[in-house]
């Protein structure tokens, strides 16, 4: 049974951020919400967690497209490739904000993911997300939870939430009606940048 625990955006109270922590540490999978679709994530440094969700999404480990939210730029050195003026100046615009950026990844790469060349990067504009990634200090691995429903496909509403993923992840944290349009992907591993997936990101400010 996932704990429901209900977090108000507009002032994220400490003592549930830490509540959702301790599950994080834990290795516990968590869906909480991010500025586009209610995400489900858990902690980069647990090897079982992140096989969890590879095994939950039905993917390798190796070959996912999760993405690393993260708190700001200051911790993007230690996943990603020395970047250019042009590409720095591009995520210091759009972030946060509802983008997931695909940068060329590092050597620092925690081990399932040492493979990849390319690593997708997140700093939603949501308090609450930003808060438990603060807490965790470090980032959370993410990907987003989609729904078998034909008109619908992103689940907006936390108690629907949690009866669908009750069983098979440790906390659903409510922060109120999530969104249905996922976040906008811009490759800059690559020259020009590549739009992969145009979502609630606007494009206008590139």
């Amino acid at each position: 049974m996932a704990e429901f625990i209900k977090i108000y955006p507009e002032n994220p109270n400490p003592r549930e951020i830490q509540r959702v922590i301790k599950i994080l540490k834990n290795g516990g999978l968590v869906i909480y919400p991010t500025d586009t679709v209610y995400g489900l994530g858990c902690d980069i440094t647990n090897m079982k967690a992140l096989e969890r969700i590879a095994r939950i999404k039905g993917v390798k480990l190796e070959k996912s497209n999760f993405s690393f939210v993260c708190e700001d730029l200051s911790n993007l050195s230690d996943y990603v490739k020395q970047i250019d003026t042009t590409t720095f100046k591009i995520l210091k615009r759009a972030l946060p904000g509802a983008y997931t950026f695909i940068l060329p990844g590092s050597k620092n790469l925690p081990n399932p993911f040492k493979k990849r060349k390319t690593v997708g990067i997140r700093v939603p504009d949501n308090s609450i997300a930003l808060a438990l990634v603060n807490a965790l200090g470090n980032p959370i691995v993410s990907t987003s939870i989609r729904d078998e429903d034909d008109v619908l496909e992103y689940t907006t509403d936390p108690e629907l939430i949690l009866e669908k993923w009750d069983n098979l992840v440790d906390a659903v944290i409510d922060g109120g009606y999530g969104g249905n349009e996922a976040s906008t992907v811009i490759d800059l591993s690559v020259e020009p940048p590549e739009i992969v997936r145009e979502g609630k990101g606007s494009l206008e400010i590139f």
